[in-house]
């Protein structure tokens, strides 16, 4: 089985973040972690003696005389509230013998009084470094203990509840995205109902940039060879999961009993809308189209009727690129006209660069993606072009 490649996020860099920035993530994210009576950031002052934040929980106990002083201030924190100290490091690896150290700096005036810790770093932890943890902090007398790391800290970062920190710190967001997602899909689905409402399949439809603003009237000398007018009239074929599709060539075909060797009349083109149905379509070489096609016709027609093909090559129109459908048409076209993102010189424009090409007889017998079929099995059933490249599987 193929892998598939999956969308994702890559790992957050936190430790890229500014040190006292990396200590305020970590003490925005212990306000849900207990009820506190006070949450103090003493890294940012100084004097901190190695911690950078000092919290006083609140016990069951003690949570009824959690009120405002007539002041408004918050009361003092009481002999009854438990003491934490926190510690972040951003640093990129700490082994068992620094963390253990890191510990050991814990003053001994605070130990007494200390009833749980966190340490917080910007990097993952060995198995080693956590029972090291959890042994020292059982021989300081502490309680309770906690060891974030870079898992543990993007574990939390990427919860509901934590997406304005997420995106505050990293810039990323995922409710965004998520609404993002949401918005795109139903712009899409939106564009597809249209669609299939107001355009007819094997229908003329008129494609055209929205921001050019020479339509409908075609240059005479256009500059820097760009084309005369970013719009044509195609063919619809229909609604597929990846967008609109369109007619783009159709030439008669010959296919062979085996199904391998093949051919295509390179000298005409049944794609091309002409006539009244198109009035920016060239006129200039009416009577040699014809006459090829003419030409092409009698060779294909000619042929045993289990043999006679069509080539076809389709273009594909995706539902972002569209920016509106106008089922009405105007005076310049009558027909559907759609409105697409701008035409890049030299691309594929508002289509995808990959077309749909397909060989299929008039029996029914087809290759899609002409997946067995290639150059070296082309056999000369229909004369040759000179003005055209030879085509490639």
């Amino acid at each position: 089985m193929v892998a598939k490649p999956i969308r994702t996020i890559g790992p957050l860099h936190l430790e890229d973040l500014e040190p006292h920035r990396f200590e305020d993530l970590v003490r925005q994210l212990l306000y849900d972690f207990r009820p506190w009576r006070q949450l103090e950031a003493t890294g940012r002052g100084g004097g901190d003696e190695g911690f950078d934040a000092r919290g006083w929980e609140i016990v069951p106990d003690a949570a009824e005389i959690d009120q405002p002083e007539e002041d408004g201030e918050t009361s003092e924190p009481s002999y009854q509230d438990r003491q934490w100290l926190v510690q972040c490091k951003r640093e990129k690896a700490i082994g068992p013998g620094k963390l253990v150290g890191y510990l050991d700096e814990v003053p001994e005036d605070e130990r007494g009084n200390l009833y749980g810790i966190v340490f917080a770093a910007a990097c993952d932890f060995s198995m080693r470094a956590r029972t090291a943890f959890r042994e020292k902090v059982r021989e300081l007398g502490i309680s309770e203990a906690h060891l974030w790391g870079k898992a543990e800290l993007e574990d939390m970062l990427f919860q509901p509840k934590n997406d304005h920190l997420l995106f505050a710190y990293t810039g990323i967001s995922l409710q965004v995205r998520r609404r993002s997602v949401k918005t795109e899909v139903r712009a899409r689905l939106a564009m597809k109902r249209k669609a299939t409402r107001h355009l007819r399949e094997g229908g003329e439809v008129l494609i055209r940039d929205a921001e050019d603003d020479r339509f409908p009237y075609l240059d005479e000398t256009p500059d820097n060879n760009n084309s005369r007018g970013n719009w044509m009239v195609r063919h619809f074929q229909g609604c597929f999961h990846d967008g609109l599709r369109f007619q783009h060539r159709r030439h008669f075909a010959f296919l062979d009993d085996d199904g391998v060797h093949w051919d295509f009349a390179e000298s005409m083109d049944d794609a091309a809308v002409e006539g009244w149905r198109n009035p920016w379509a060239e006129t200039e070489d009416d009577d040699a189209r014809r006459n090829a096609r003419h030409e092409a016709f009698h060779a294909w027609e000619a042929l045993p009727e289990k043999n006679r093909a069509w080539f076809e090559v389709h273009t594909v129109l995706p539902y972002e690129n569209i920016i509106d459908i106008d089922e009405l048409g105007d005076d310049a076209f009558h027909g559907p006209q759609i409105f697409t993102t701008q035409f890049y010189l030299n691309s594929s424009g508002p289509f995808l660069r990959k077309s749909f090409i397909s060989l299929h007889t008039l029996e029914g017998r087809w290759h899609s993606q002409m997946d067995s079929l290639g150059h070296e099995n082309r056999v000369e059933v229909f004369s040759r072009d000179p003005r055209k490249k030879q085509f490639k599987a």
